[in-house]
């Protein structure tokens, strides 16, 4: 059987002759190469979701491709740059992640987190998560941002499934996963610059086909108030990593199970644009206080 066929390892359809990705023994050289580039020591990490990466132009500092970093997963979906930037944003140091990978492009929920990881070796401690999702509440609008207030894990994955590494918690509690003091701070910063901010539930598919009406029906049912393909995974293992976590969504799309039609993954984008200066400066408003 061909290395590239081994069960257990998933690939992204340009590295079928690499090494597999994302893989815990890989942390060390990640965090050789990125340190080599980057003497900064980052306090928060920032993960920005489809047509938001252009908050990472405004970091002054050092961007890395990610096909630089060893053991890093490559990004192929749309308004995902893929690189690593390490600089400062309002007086910070931060890294950002110009792209994320999901579990749709063939890799597991372990090599998702992996940059999680990365970034907490470099040496943040919190976690400022972002992504573009569908809106499954009725009362929400597109072009709304939302605060993450709790997540639904639906994808049937989790990172943390395997060996754990050694002074990790085995069962980490995902009560409060995003920190009560960082979602006051992001209501605040919303007040101060009149920015209008949604609370609700973000729940996770895998993707990539859009959920079904009757399975809106079934995720409203359960309390999410919006859906995605991103984020619980890396949340889940910044938690594990003892980092506190504040989430921010855009909704980009009305995911109404009685909707006449369904928005593409174009109109996604474009209206994660759209909105993207509201969302960079509430995440200007918001970092001083992480």
């Amino acid at each position: 059987m061909a290395p590239h066929r081994l069960r257990g390892y998933r690939y992204h359809p340009s590295m079928h002759n690499t090494p597999a990705v994302g893989g815990q023994e890989q942390l060390p050289a990640a965090l050789a190469a990125v340190t080599e580039r980057a003497a900064l020591v980052p306090e928060v990490a920032v993960i920005l979701g489809s047509g938001l990466g252009p908050l990472a132009e405004e970091i002054g500092g050092v961007s890395i491709p990610y096909s630089d970093i060893p053991g890093m997963p490559i990004s192929s979906a749309p308004g995902h740059a893929g690189q690593l930037v390490i600089g400062y944003l309002e007086g910070r140091p931060v890294v950002a992640m110009q792209g994320r990978v999901h579990p749709y492009e063939g890799f597991t929920a372990a090599q998702c987190s992996f940059p999680v990881a990365l970034m907490a070796g470099l040496g943040a401690r919190s976690l400022l998560v972002s992504n573009a999702c569908g809106g499954l509440n009725p009362h929400f609008e597109a072009g709304d941002l939302m605060l993450q207030l709790d997540f639904i894990n639906a994808t049937g994955q989790n990172p943390l499934i395997g060996p754990v590494r050694e002074g990790l918690e085995r069962f980490p509690v995902m009560f409060d996963c995003y920190d009560p003091q960082y979602l006051a701070a992001a209501r605040g910063a919303a007040l101060r610059h009149g920015i209008a901010l949604r609370e609700g539930v973000y729940l996770a598919i895998t993707g990539p086909s859009y959920a079904s009406r009757a399975e809106l029906r079934a995720f409203r049912t359960l309390g999410a108030d919006t859906i995605g393909m991103s984020t619980v995974f890396e949340v889940i293992t910044a938690r594990q990593l003892d980092m506190r976590v504040v989430g921010l969504s855009v909704v980009t799309d009305m995911a109404l199970p009685d909707g006449q039609e369904h928005s593409t993954g174009d109109q996604v984008i474009a209206m994660a644009h759209k909105s993207g200066e509201t969302f960079r400066r509430l995440v200007r408003a918001l970092l001083p206080d992480l």
